[in-house]
């Protein structure tokens, strides 16, 4: 169990709801926030509110569904940061690719399979060589509910979130023996202020994850 709160978290997918949650919760005032997005302009917002909060921020721009994109801003961030504590991947779902199966061709699965698995994948090879070298930290990542309620209407996130779930599972058994904490977050129902599940909720569910005893690789925040 830990529960002190780490020095520095990456937030992939940053935003104001579950990107800023995660980051306030997870920091004290003093700590570091490393920020991605695809937006300047709110990143930017982003952390200008937490430098408000205390907060020392980072922030690079970038595209988590390209390698390319995301490689070198995380190498950029990293070298401003520091090494990461924890890393939360949390990018917003591309929900115009969600359709019927057989609507859904290989141009939006491999589009969703970028983002969720592939910009995951990008991510953690740029920081867990730190996090080995320090004998420790947190990979967390949140996904949607499609591969625990399989609907034919939503083929695309079916796919992309049974197979995050499996990447997950995976770098859990691997990395376990390093002292590298992995954990996913399931998320059942719209996320949101005034929604099913607050961002706050999220960002405690995903402290659970980091801090307390590890049950297993997958929490279901259903509510």
């Amino acid at each position: 169990m830990m529960d002190a709160q780490p020095q520095v978290v990456l937030v992939i997918g940053a935003g104001q709801g579950i990107g800023l949650s995660t980051a306030l919760r997870f920091t004290a005032p003093g700590g570091t926030v490393a920020l991605v997005a695809r937006s300047q302009e709110h990143l930017r917002a982003l952390a200008a509110t937490l430098e408000t909060e205390g907060r020392q921020v980072h922030w690079e721009a970038a595209d988590a569904a390209d390698p390319g994109s995301l490689q070198p801003a995380l190498k950029a961030l990293l070298s401003r940061s520091g090494p990461v504590d924890v890393m939360c991947f949390s990018p917003l779902p591309r929900t115009d690719l969600i359709g019927p199966v057989l609507d859904t061709g290989a141009e939006e699965f491999l589009a969703a399979l970028a983002l969720n698995v592939g910009g995951a994948a990008t991510a953690v090879r740029e920081v867990v060589p730190g996090m080995i070298d320090r004998g420790g930290g947190s990979l967390l990542f949140t996904t949607g509910s499609g591969a625990l309620r399989p609907s034919p209407d939503r083929a695309a996130s079916v796919v992309t979130t049974a197979a995050e779930t499996a990447y997950v599972d995976l770098l859990h058994r691997h990395l376990a023996p390093a002292g590298i904490r992995v954990a996913q977050v399931v998320i059942v129902g719209p996320v949101g202020r005034g929604m099913k599940h607050e961002p706050d909720s999220v960002a405690d569910a995903l402290w659970h994850a980091f801090s307390g005893p590890e049950e297993g690789p997958v929490t279901v925040l259903a509510g």
